[in-house]
């Protein structure tokens, strides 16, 4: 983010003036949240299910406020928030994504990390995405691979998440499970954040 963000003129801004919106509370979501808040972002989570919830408390514990898609609308998501400087996509739902890159603000950045699964096609407006993309000095990429200076990075943000927000860390691994339990965990209904299969 702040390297792209570096090809403006004014360089990096202080911490608290970008907002950043994730979609999505899964995993990938919440650690996104949680970079995001710890580098400085007033930082919005945008998920399914009302609150309360186990993510929505999460959230609630790192300094990010919570979105619910029964409750507020993309529009009334980027009207709650402002103008938005990033667009964290954890999610994998193609339609929600590029429905959202609408309301992606000046010199924002949009980041594409879910994958969608094989699903019917899905209507987007190109000529306002492309306009938009143009005129407002927009960024979209996705991201999937990581060299071994981005895993020692992972550490280095693991380490500060769990010294900041121990609880938040401690409940994204919401259930520990033995090998014998795994039938249940990969083909029963998903429940609590992220479960882990413990190999002792």
């Amino acid at each position: 983010m702040w390297d792209i963000q570096e090809r403006l003129p004014w360089g990096k801004a202080k911490a608290g003036s970008h907002r950043a919106v994730v979609l999505g509370a899964g995993p990938v979501g919440l650690l996104g949240a949680m970079a995001l808040v710890k580098a400085g972002f007033d930082t919005a989570v945008y998920a399914r299910e009302p609150a309360p919830n186990s993510k929505s408390c999460v959230v609630e514990m790192i300094g990010a406020k919570y979105f619910s898609a029964q409750t507020h609308s993309l529009e009334a998501l980027a009207g709650a928030v402002g103008n938005i400087d990033l667009v964290y996509e954890a999610t994998g739902a193609s339609k929600l994504a590029f429905d959202m890159v609408q309301y992606l603000g000046m010199n924002g950045i949009f980041i594409f990390t879910g994958v969608p699964g094989r699903k019917g096609p899905v209507q987007i407006d190109t000529d306002l995405m492309m306009r938009n993309l143009v005129l407002k000095n927009q960024v979209i990429f996705g991201t999937v691979n990581a060299g071994r200076g981005t895993f020692e990075d992972a550490i280095r943000d693991l380490t500060a998440f769990n010294t900041r927000w121990p609880d938040a860390v401690k409940s994204v691994i919401s259930g520990r499970f033995q090998m014998e339990d795994h039938h249940d965990l990969l083909v029963g209904k998903a429940t609590g954040i992220k479960n882990v299969i413990k190999l002792n």
